[in-house]
């Protein structure tokens, strides 16, 4: 994968993941914290940040 900071800023900026159903949302860090943002697929309002490591090693294979 290509290491170019364009890549990197649209692969990982403002992308999170649901806890629960594992659905990425591409959102702000301020409405995460504020839980403003609700999974489109289950509902939940937990999002962790995207893991850049295991993203990054899983888009190669």
């Amino acid at each position: 994968m290509a290491k170019f900071p364009e890549a990197q800023a649209r692969l990982f900026h403002n992308v999170f993941v649901c806890k629960k159903c594992k659905k990425k949302a591409r959102t702000s860090m301020q409405k995460i914290i504020q839980r403003k943002i609700v999974c489109k697929r289950c509902g939940s309002k937990n999002f962790r940040a995207i893991k850049k490591a295991k993203a990054s090693a899983g888009a190669a294979t």
